[in-house]
């Protein structure tokens, strides 16, 4: 038996693959199929859908974040994997093999798994307010055998090469001390110039290449079986749409103000959305209100699809941390989570890197401010400075106009162009498959580890 390494190549596609010579020899030597996606195209449900078998309707997880309607917030990128409903592919492997492996190198929900090695992003988050790079990983003592985690490369305006580096070289770490049977490996480096310039340009272009060049390492191990396989593929978009913006000019989403700044007040809104890329899912109190929001919401250039009850159900996602209703984009389109009418009111979080705080997914953080991109590299390398000497510091170089920002790649989406669609590739071509579904994607697994 060789061992097993899943390489989830975020925002890979055909179209990409053409830069990408050490993959493509991966696909001739075994084979490449199409890869069926689920509805959202995002990372937290696919991952989740490709490790349980299951639809987003199934395993619970419909976005990157969604309303807690327990808890009253809105919250994004939660760790636990006890979020994720049903049997998890570890737990199956070892009902057929009674000690089999697991590494998890970054994919998501690793905290609580059941895996026997994790390696996770984790910042310290000081006590002052300070947020500085780290992971977490189990066993204790395996952080200590790992350079420090490069954070600011993973997400951000300086996102890049060296978070998909440092990754690559983690999992080879385990491979050559630890020898899982199974190690599930996540490269983020394609999200980044994707979105920022889109699929179509040079910087995509080069951004596959130099994610080639990283991969050797794990492409060419004669002791392994590689799965190479995307979430998602990212295409072109030019229109930012903002749909709380319209629920609040309708008089259906209420804010409360504390030190002159506008916070989204969930627990008394008629309806409000969670915006995640291309999708957006509208939490609406009133059931009697839904037909209203609904019509409103389908008028709103950019909404392609309004789904209820039923459109959800179509798509495998009718779980009751959905939505009343879910927004699809058009294609060249995707939703801010922007609540404030007048940006001198937008909370001080608005302005920073800060995932957890906003209630929607903000791709405005891969840039610096268009506004005064000097200004805002200056702020930066001030607040780093204040943080080298111990001070409090606000890392505010975010701009607020999705019009200005020149986001040119989004997803969410299912895909209309194979050529932009997930693809999978192993070097196994004993398991060769026409075309794999994310749904099936846990079995193929489980039979080559078999």
């Amino acid at each position: 038996m060789t061992a097993l390494v899943v390489l989830d190549v975020v925002g890979l596609t055909p179209r990409l693959l053409a830069h990408m010579p050490r993959l493509r020899a991966v696909a001739e030597r075994g084979f490449q199929a199409p890869l069926g996606t689920v509805l959202p195209a995002v990372t937290c449900s696919v991952q989740s859908t490709f490790l349980t078998g299951l639809t987003p309707a199934e395993h619970g997880i419909v976005g990157n974040g969604w309303y807690f309607r327990d808890l009253g917030e809105v919250l994004f990128w939660r760790q636990h994997n006890a979020l994720v409903g049903g049997e998890k592919i570890w737990d199956a492997a070892r009902k057929r093999r009674p000690g089999f492996t697991v590494a998890n190198v970054c994919w998501w929900y690793a905290m609580g798994a059941q895996v026997d090695w994790t390696i996770t992003p984790r910042p310290i988050y000081r006590a002052d307010g300070r947020k500085e790079p780290d992971c977490y990983t189990w066993p204790p003592e395996l952080h200590d055998e790992l350079p420090t985690f490069p954070l600011f490369t993973y997400w951000g305006p300086g996102a890049g090469l060296p978070s998909s580096q440092w990754i690559v070289r983690a999992a080879q770490h385990l491979l050559d001390t630890r020898h899982p049977d199974l190690t599930l490996v996540y490269v983020p480096h394609l999200d980044y110039d994707l979105q920022r310039f889109g699929p179509s340009s040079p910087q995509a272009a080069t951004a596959a290449a130099e994610l080639d060049e990283v991969l050797a390492p794990l492409l060419d191990r004669p002791d392994v079986t590689v799965v190479a396989l995307s979430e998602y593929g990212i295409t072109d978009v030019r229109r930012p749409v903002g749909v709380n913006r319209l629920l609040r000019t309708e008089g259906l989403l209420s804010v409360h103000t504390q030190d002159g700044m506008e916070y989204l007040d969930p627990w008394m809104s008629r309806a409000f959305a969670v915006a995640d890329h291309q999708v957006a899912h509208v939490y609406v109190r009133d059931h009697g209100d839904i037909p209203a929001v609904a019509k409103l919401c389908a008028a709103l250039p950019g909404v392609a699809e309004v789904l209820d009850d039923a459109g959800k159900a179509a798509y495998g996602l009718h779980h009751a941390r959905s939505g009343e209703l879910v927004l699809i984009a058009e294609p060249d389109a995707w939703f801010t989570y922007y609540y404030w009418l007048d940006d001198a009111a937008a909370p001080d979080f608005a302005r920073c890197v800060e995932i957890h705080r906003k209630p929607g997914y903000d791709p405005a953080e891969l840039f610096f401010d268009p506004a005064g991109p000097g200004a805002a590299r200056r702020r930066a390398i001030t607040a780093v400075a204040r943080k080298k000497i111990g001070l409090r510091y606000l890392m505010n170089v975010v701009g607020l106009d999705a019009g200005a920002q020149a986001v040119r790649g989004s997803h969410g989406r299912l895909p209309s162009d194979p050529a932009d669609a997930p693809v999978l590739i192993c070097s196994d071509p004993s398991a060769v498959r026409d075309q794999v579904a994310a749904t099936e994607v846990k079995a193929l697994l489980l039979e080559l580890s078999s």
